[in-house]
């Protein structure tokens, strides 16, 4: 186990432990799938309308924006499953008004890491308004000739190619910033920057590991966005049990 004074020891795991927390967030989600499954349907709603809702205006480009950039801000939504999470590890039986409306997740430090990861969300649209701007001097409006465009042509392969080794490494700062400390700042004795340096030393000390557990993680929230969101429903609940899971194994922070 690493240590540094005043911070969470941090334990080493193998390589397939993303699938064992997958497996233990799934049994949490057994225990209480009312409220967790009412907590996905509201995320999944609200990213739907928000999609739609700027689709319909003709901003096919930023429904793109929005549906990876949902990937950068999911570990502050997941505050209510990660809130159950706790409970349940406690013996508890969360109710839907407690990982609504989470207590811990009020104040200052959970605020500075929300500002955090909208910063990168902010630099990753503004990248890829670059990246698309660059490679195209065409305006696409609609779904169809967007991808088009992205899949039938040399230039819209690069923007893909591009954006995605881009965004591909934003997302993971992000991922590294909060994998540990999201959770963690439940704990109202944590501080935002005691929680980011845990979580980075998380990173640092398991890179493999997590970088599998980021994999899983993209893949299942886009995935979800491929559905129309209805997937959200349940892999949002789910991934947040899981990533509590995640947190508790990683360090000694009781």
């Amino acid at each position: 186990m690493n240590s540094m004074p005043g911070l969470p020891g941090i334990r080493t795991i193998t390589l397939l432990a993303p699938f064992s927390w997958l497996a233990e967030g799934w049994r949490d989600l057994m225990r209480a799938p009312g409220p967790l499954l009412l907590y996905g349907l509201g995320v999944a709603a609200v990213s739907f309308a928000l999609c739609y809702a700027v689709y319909i205006t003709n901003g096919t480009f930023w429904v793109m924006i929005l549906t990876a950039g949902f990937v950068l801000i999911a570990p502050i939504l997941a505050m209510g499953p990660y809130e159950a999470g706790r409970r349940l590890e406690r013996g508890e039986r969360p109710r839907l008004s407690q990982i609504l409306f989470v207590r811990a997740a009020f104040r200052q430090d959970i605020a500075y890491l929300s500002l955090l990861l909208l910063l990168l969300y902010f630099l990753w649209s503004r990248v890829a308004q670059i990246v698309y701007g660059l490679s195209t001097y065409q305006i696409h409006r609609d779904v169809d000739s967007l991808v088009a465009f992205a899949l039938g042509t040399s230039e819209g392969r690069g923007m893909l190619l591009t954006g995605t080794l881009t965004g591909g490494v934003l997302a993971f700062v992000a991922f590294a910033l909060v994998v540990v400390s999201a959770p963690m700042l439940l704990n109202a004795r944590a501080s935002v920057f005691a929680a980011v340096a845990t979580s980075v030393r998380a990173v640092n000390a398991n890179f493999f590991p997590l970088l599998l557990w980021a994999v899983i993680i993209t893949t299942l929230l886009l995935a979800s966005a491929a559905t129309g969101f209805l997937a959200l429903v349940v892999v949002f609940p789910w991934l947040g049990l899981a990533s509590w899971h995640a947190y508790r194994s990683l360090t000694d922070d009781h």
